[in-house]
C-alpha cells in the first residue's frame, strides 16, 4: 500500500502542468508528515516533554509573572493560560487557580541566590529539553553554548510575555479608538471588525507557534515555511481544544471511575496533544524548507559510498569555484539547492569535510562554508578519502580486519587504483577544468 502511494505522489513529472505539480508537492508533504507522526518518534518526544512541563510548568510562569508584577501587568497575561486550560472546562479553572495561587506562594524576591539559581536552571533546563526536541526534527546535532542559551532562553522568557502584553495592550487601544469605532458603523467595515476579533485569538496563537518553530531549532528557519507550520498547527490547537472540551463534558464515567485523579488524567492527555501539534507543525515545516528530504526516512538513511564520493567532489567544487569568484559564502540550505539532493545527505557530507579539515565554517548567521586551506593544497585524494574512511574512527577499522590474502590483495589494489587517479590532482583542478568546459 505504501508503495503505491509512493508511485502515485512520485510519478514522472515531465509534461506535468504547474498546478498539478504544486498539488503533489502539497500532499507529499502532508504525506511524509503524517508518516512521521505514525511512526512515534514524535510521539515519544511529546510525552517525554509532558512530564517535563509537569516539573517547569509553575517555575517557568513564576519567572515570566515577576517580571510582568514589576510592571503591574500579570494580570494580563493570567488569560493565557485560562485559555490553554479551557478545554479540561470547569476543572481547568480550578487547575489554573491553583497555578496561579503556586506562583503567588513563590516570593523570588526571598528565595535568596540558590533558591534563585535552582528556579532558573529548573526553567533553562525545560527550554533547552525543547530545544533538543526541535532539533531532532530538523536534523540539528549541535546545540547551543551554554551562553548562548543563558542569554537567548531568558531574553525570551523574561521579555517574551512583556512584548505579549503589550501586542494585547496595543490591540485594545486600537480596537478602542474612535476611528474603528467609526467604521464599526460602516458596513462591510463592522462586520469585518468583527471577524478580525473573532479571529484575533487564532492569530495569536499561531503568532505564538511561528515565533517558536524560527527560535527554538539552533538552525535558520525561513519565515514562510515557519507560518505554513503554524497555520497549521494553530488550527489543528483550536480544532483539537474543541474536541477535547467536547470529550471532557462526556466523561462522567471516566470521573466515575479515576475519582479526583480524573482531572489530572485529563490535563496529561491535553498537555500531550498540544505537545504532538506543536511538534507536528515543526516537522511540517522542515519539509515546506527541505522538500529534498521528503524521501529520507527519519530514522535513517543508507548512502552508497559512490554517492558520498561524488557529492564530496561536487560540494567541494561548488565551495572553491564561489571562492575563487569572491562571492558570498555558500549556506547549507543554498549548496543543498544547488546539489539537489536530501538536505541530509549534503549536511552529512559536509561534516565529514568538515572533520578532515577540508572545509571551514564562518561565524556568520546563517553559517556560510569556505575551503580550510589553499585550492592548491586541497587533494582530491584527502576529499574522497574523508568519504570514504567515514565512520572508521567510531565503529570499525580496517587496521583490525583480518582478510584472506586473495580479498586483501584485491581490497588494496583498489585503494591504489583510487589514489594513482587523483595523484597530485586538487582542488584547483575541479575549478580549472570547470571553467575550460
Amino acid at each position: 500500500m505504501k508503495q503505491k502511494i509512493e508511485l502515485l505522489l512520485w510519478p514522472d513529472e515531465t509534461g506535468l502542468t504547474p498546478f498539478r505539480l504544486f498539488l503533489l508537492k502539497v500532499l507529499r508533504v502532508v504525506y511524509v508528515s503524517i508518516m512521521d507522526l505514525i511512526g512515534g518518534q514524535l510521539s515519544l518526544r511529546a510525552m517525554s516533554l509532558v512530564y517535563t512541563t509537569l516539573l517547569s510548568i509553575v517555575p517557568l510562569l513564576a519567572l515570566s509573572f515577576s517580571v510582568l508584577k514589576a510592571m503591574g501587568a500579570h494580570n494580563e497575561i493570567e488569560p493565557f493560560l485560562f485559555q490553554f486550560l479551557a478545554p479540561l472546562g470547569e476543572q481547568g479553572v480550578g487547575i489554573g487557580e491553583n497555578i496561579i495561587g503556586f506562583i503567588d506562594n513563590i516570593k523570588v524576591g526571598v528565595l535568596g541566590s540558590v533558591g534563585l539559581g535552582l528556579l532558573i536552571y529548573t526553567v533553562l533546563s525545560l527550554v533547552h529539553k525543547i530545544e533538543n526536541t526541535f532539533n531532532m526534527i530538523w536534523h540539528v546535532e549541535t546545540t547551543r553554548s551554554i551562553g548562548e542559551r543563558f542569554s537567548s532562553y531568558l531574553s525570551v522568557i523574561l521579555i517574551g510575555p512583556v512584548m505579549m502584553v503589550s501586542a494585547l495592550g496595543m490591540t485594545a487601544t486600537v480596537m478602542s479608538s474612535s476611528v474603528v469605532s467609526y467604521f464599526m458603523e460602516i458596513e462591510p467595515f463592522g462586520s469585518l471588525i468583527v471577524m478580525a476579533t473573532k479571529l484575533l485569538p487564532y492569530m495569536m496563537v499561531m503568532s505564538v507557534f511561528a515565533f517558536i518553530y524560527m527560535f527554538m531549532p539552533n538552525t535558520r528557519v525561513r519565515f514562510v515555511p515557519a507560518l505554513i507550520g503554524a497555520v497549521v498547527a494553530g488550527f489543528l490547537w483550536e480544532t483539537s481544544g474543541l474536541l477535547f472540551a467536547t470529550f471532557v463534558v462526556n466523561s462522567t464515567k471516566y470521573t466515575a471511575i479515576y475519582s479526583s485523579f480524573a482531572i489530572v488524567i485529563m490535563l496529561l492527555i491535553w498537555l500531550y496533544i498540544s505537545w504532538l501539534v506543536l511538534l507536528f507543525g515543526s516537522n511540517l515545516a522542515f519539509y515546506v524548507q527541505n522538500p529534498s528530504s521528503l524521501r529520507v526516512s527519519r530514522e535513517g538513511f543508507e548512502i552508497s559510498n559512490r554517492v558520498k564520493e561524488r557529492l564530496a567532489l561536487q560540494l567541494m567544487q561548488m565551495i572553491a569555484e564561489n571562492h575563487v569568484k569572491g562571492d558570498k559564502l555558500l549556506t547549507l540550505d543554498e549548496l543543498t539547492e544547488k546539489a539537489g539532493v536530501p538536505h541530509t545527505l549534503v549536511r552529512y557530507v559536509m561534516k565529514k569535510l568538515i572533520l578532515k579539515r577540508l572545509v571551514a565554517q564562518s561565524n556568520e548567521d546563517p553559517t556560510g562554508y569556505l575551503p580550510a586551506k589553499s585550492l592548491d593544497a586541497l587533494m582530491l585524494g584527502d576529499v574522497i578519502y574523508a568519504v570514504r574512511s567515514a565512520e572508521e574512527d567510531k565503529h570499525v577499522s580496517i587496521d583490525v580486519m583480518t582478510l584472506p590474502k586473495s580479498a586483501l590483495d584485491i581490497a588494496v589494489s583498489i585503494d591504489d587504483s583510487v589514489e594513482q587517479a587523483l595523484q597530485g590532482r586538487s582542488v584547483r583542478d575541479l575549478v580549472v577544468e570547470a571553467d575550460e568546459q
